[in-house]
């Protein structure tokens, strides 16, 4: 392979590594936004206005379309990443990649953390709704399934 033909497999590969992370966070940010939009119109706010419940289902068509789009982009492009990587071992080892399962990892985990925090105040300032329970339940579940297989992929390597 040529220098010129390794150059551009090196941005091909990198391309495809920030198309993979930014659909995978624009399609978890769709999905919780649906479940917490959903929270909120099947478990109302009594203080809430009663317009709230048409502006969160704005908000889900939305997201649905973010995701409709999003997700299937997430998907091709790490099965394309999987053939590349099944096709030549050494692009498994690009610092790019490295850096971006990392930083995927740490936000995660951030998220993850301060989800906690934000579990134990309201369970110590005794306010804890079903509708905050709910919330709570549905980031662990998108977010820690995120930080889950990124962690597998880590180990991997």
């Amino acid at each position: 392979m040529s220098k010129e033909q390794k150059t551009v497999s090196k941005y091909k590969h990198a391309f495809l590594q920030l198309l993979s992370i930014i659909t995978l966070y624009g399609s978890a940010i769709a999905l919780l936004t649906i479940l917490f939009q959903s929270i909120n119109i099947y478990i109302p706010d009594p203080l809430e206005p009663f317009r709230a419940a048409e502006s969160a289902k704005s908000m889900i068509r939305f997201n649905i379309s973010v995701l409709i789009v999003m997700f299937p982009v997430y998907v091709w492009s790490i099965w394309y990443l999987q053939k590349l990587y099944d096709k030549d071992e050494s692009k498994k080892d690009s610092k790019i990649r490295s850096f971006l399962i990392n930083l995927t990892l740490l936000i995660a985990g951030l998220v993850l953390i301060g989800n906690l925090i934000a579990l134990v105040n309201s369970f110590l300032s005794g306010e804890l709704t079903t509708r905050f329970l709910l919330k709570i339940v549905s980031i662990f579940v998108v977010i820690g399934s995120v930080f889950a297989y990124y962690l597998v992929e880590n180990r991997k390597e």
